[in-house]
């Protein structure tokens, strides 16, 4: 079996696969996308980095390819929805990193602290200003921490270990873990007022897209630093700048753009108050081995005894196995998305309850799959099918499975109860031969194709509700792909689950939501994998 390794890896990664019997290596770092375009046709795996773009012409290619591992987190270069149709699996390697970018991330609080950066420049140009270059101590100062993931939680270690009052915002911790971490939850707007440094430790996702921006920029304690090494998109990098100018925010540590490499005129390069760092908060020798390593042992675990690690678009289970149940997977990881989106806060207990003929199949790929559905959303790629079980631990929630033989009236039935801080849901989904369904939220009983946009409303029983939301959608020119419709006679309530082709902005939103019959209205995407 050919193995191509397209990026640079490390000696001990490649003495792997060259001792490996069956396993001939094809080291090509820095391939021209030409040559890997002839080659890849004769590939059954391949390892890689960031470097190499992985898209749909090249997967169409790809005849004999079965596995791409790798090295690393992200997965931005790889068109993980032309995997999927390909039959490809996509591992990475999440934990391979982790302390590494938690100790860049204090690396540049300290370098903030005390300016290390400009002084550097400063003495180098002949100049000797110990007055212009006056720092802050650390100890006794508040750390803001937004998202208290594996790495957020190593970075809030290591700040209280420097004396650092440490403040969260993470409206998914339970109070359980909030305390075995040791840190304060506060709202989004509380630790931007109260905070010395805010550190960003979060995905980027619709939630998270420009989270820091003019608004909140507005909001912070006059001379906070802030520091992002977790993803570029976060931070208006224009309004940083701004204020970073006016002096409301005394400086920053920039690892992550929007835009990599950052174009010339960003105006956060020429500021002596920021420290920018070209996406180094993996960048150690330690890392480095440790990814590569950890990556070519799951790709060679899969080519040599089917064995599935650290997947992103199937559970970990042999192969033989995965075929057979992977219809019921991707229901198990769509329903989960649904509740995260449509309970999202507080998770304390997610029961899961396989009855008819799911019952009849292992289950717990099943549950790592809703549980990766209901993670992912405040995770992000760092979630897999592995340590999705491991990450609701850590996060204090309670994860109950059971089976029944009896199954509502369906030949198989997979139900979901998330126990929120604000609510218990339900949710319910079944397998119509090839085709997945969800036949129940909460008591209400519908028939909805569990993918793209959908719109839910709650209203009561009324005339003229439907009409009202066609109209708004019509003149947004937002077309209706299906719309399926459950009444509550006793109670006169009803709820609709519309499916839209694109998302429905807010100020819409808002507009349903005027019709006085109508008691919520919000939308949840339902994708496989965040594509």
């Amino acid at each position: 079996m050919k193995v191509l390794v397209s990026d640079n890896f490390s000696r001990e990664s490649l003495d792997l696969l060259e001792q490996a019997r069956g396993i001939e290596l094809l080291y090509r770092p820095g391939i021209t996308r030409a040559d890997l375009l002839d080659e890849i046709a004769e590939v059954d795996a391949l390892a890689v980095r960031s470097g190499t773009l992985i898209d749909e012409e090249l997967l169409e290619q790809a005849e004999k390819l079965r596995v791409i591992s790798r090295a690393g987190i992200g997965t931005e270069n790889i068109d993980m929805a032309a995997a999927n149709r390909k039959g490809v699996v996509v591992m990475n390697t999440p934990f391979g990193s982790t302390i590494t970018t938690a100790e860049h991330t204090i690396a540049m609080l300290l370098a903030l602290a005390r300016n290390i950066a400009a002084a550097d420049r400063s003495i180098r140009a002949g100049e000797w200003e110990k007055q212009r270059f006056l720092g802050v101590e650390i100890a006794g100062k508040t750390l803001g921490v937004i998202g208290a993931g594996k790495i957020g939680r190593l970075v809030i270690e290591r700040a209280r270990a420097l004396q650092m009052k440490v403040i969260v915002h993470d409206p998914y911790l339970t109070e359980e873990t909030l305390l075995q971490i040791g840190a304060t939850q506060v709202e989004l707007d509380q630790l931007l007022e109260q905070s010395d440094f805010i550190t960003l430790h979060v995905p980027l996702n619709l939630e998270t897209e420009n989270l820091i921006d003019n608004e909140a920029l507005d909001k912070v304690k006059p001379g906070c630093r802030i520091i992002n090494c977790a993803t570029g998109g976060l931070i208006d990098e224009q309004a940083l700048a701004a204020h970073i100018k006016t002096g409301r925010v005394a400086g920053a540590g920039i690892d992550v753009f929007t835009h990599e490499p950052p174009e010339p005129d960003n105006p956060l390069l020429s500021l002596e108050q920021v420290i920018c760092t070209p996406h180094l908060r993996a960048a150690t020798i330690d890392a480095q081995i440790n990814v590569s390593v950890q990556a070519v042992r799951q790709l060679l675990d899969f080519l040599l005894h089917g064995e599935i690690t650290n997947a992103l678009n199937v559970p970990s289970v042999n192969a033989e196995l995965l075929e057979e149940i992977r219809p019921y997977v991707d229901l198990s990881e769509r329903l989960g998305q649904f509740q995260a989106q449509y309970n999202p806060r507080g998770h304390k207990q997610v029961t899961i309850e396989y009855s008819g003929s799911t019952g009849q199949h292992p289950i717990s790929p099943l549950t790592m799959a809703v549980l990766k559905g209901l993670l992912t959303p405040s995770l992000g790629s760092m979630v897999n099918f592995v340590n999705a079980p491991h990450l609701a631990r850590e996060r204090g929630i309670k994860v109950i499975e059971s089976r029944s033989s009896e199954s509502e009236g369906y030949d198989n039935l997979i139900r979901v109860t998330v126990e929120g801080s604000e609510k218990t849901s339900v949710v319910s989904g079944v397998m119509f031969g090839p085709h997945a369904r969800i036949v129940r939220v909460d008591e209400h009983r519908v028939e909805a194709t569990p993918t793209g946009h959908m719109l839910i409303l709650h209203n009561r029983d009324l005339p003229g509700v439907v009409g009202h939301v066609g109209n708004i959608l019509s003149e947004a020119k937002i077309n209706i792909a299906q719309m399926n419709l459950s009444r509550d006679t006793e109670n006169e309530t009803a709820i609709s689950l519309i499916n839209v082709d694109s998302k429905i902005p807010e100020d819409l939103i808002a507009r349903m939501l005027q019709h006085e019959a109508i008691l919520s209205a919000f939308q949840v995407r339902l994708t496989l994998n965040g594509i």
